[in-house]
C-alpha cells in the first residue's frame, strides 16, 4: 500500500488522486483559466509578431559547405560536390528568434549538440545552389513547426469569459463544500456536549 501512494504521489498534474474508505481513484483535475494565460503575454507578443513577419529570407545565411552525395545519379554524382551541408550555429540564429522558439532549437531533430549548431543536410537537387535553398526551406519549415508547436494561438474575449465564469463558479462550489464541512464539525461539536 504504501508503494502505491509513493507512485501516486510522483504523479504531475493534471492527474491526481483521492482515497474514499482505501479505493483509490484517479480524479482528473479541471483546468479554470485559457491555454495561453499560462504564457507570459509580452513573450507571446513578440512571437506573434515575428511569425507575422518571418520569411525564409530572414534567416542568417549560415555556413555552407560541399561535398559527393550518394546514391544514384551515375557519373554526375561520382564527379560532382553537390550535396550541401548547412550548420547555423545555436548563437548566430538565436539573434533574430523570440524567446519561446530560442528556447526549443535545443530540441531540435537537427539539433548537433557537438559543436551546439543546426545541422542541415540536403542531396536530391543535382544543383549545389539548389541543396542549399533546400536546407534553407527546411529550416525555415522546422522553425514553424517550433513555433506551431510552442505558441498558442490567441484567444478570443469570448473564451476568456468562459474561463472567467469556469473559475468563479469552481471557487463558489469549493467555498459552499467547505461551509458545509464546517457546519457539520460545528453540528457535532455542539451535540457532543449536551450528551
Amino acid at each position: 500500500m504504501a508503494t502505491l501512494r509513493a507512485v501516486y504521489a510522483n504523479l504531475k498534474p493534471p492527474v491526481a488522486f483521492g482515497c474514499f474508505d482505501k479505493v483509490f481513484r484517479f480524479v482528473r483535475t479541471i483546468q479554470h483559466q485559457a491555454y495561453d494565460a499560462a504564457f507570459d503575454p509580452v513573450e507571446l507578443t513578440e512571437a506573434r509578431k515575428w511569425y507575422s513577419s518571418f520569411t525564409e529570407n530572414s534567416l542568417p545565411k549560415g555556413q555552407t559547405t560541399y561535398s559527393r552525395s550518394s546514391g544514384p545519379g551515375g557519373q554526375h554524382v561520382n564527379k560532382t560536390e553537390s550535396k550541401a551541408t548547412t550548420v547555423w550555429s545555436i548563437e548566430e540564429l538565436s539573434k533574430g528568434l523570440p524567446k519561446l522558439i530560442r528556447s526549443a532549437l535545443r530540441s531540435s531533430k537537427y539539433y548537433s549538440r557537438r559543436n551546439d549548431s543546426i545541422t542541415i543536410q540536403a542531396q536530391t537537387q543535382r544543383s549545389r545552389s539548389a541543396n542549399t535553398d533546400d536546407n534553407r526551406s527546411k529550416l525555415a519549415e522546422e522553425l514553424h513547426k517550433i513555433y506551431k508547436e510552442r505558441v498558442p494561438g490567441t484567444t478570443s474575449n469570448e473564451k476568456i469569459k468562459k474561463y472567467e465564469a469556469l473559475e468563479k463558479s469552481a471557487r463558489e462550489s469549493r467555498l459552499r463544500t467547505k461551509k458545509l464541512h464546517s457546519s457539520k464539525k460545528a453540528f457535532r461539536k455542539g451535540r457532543g456536549g449536551d450528551e
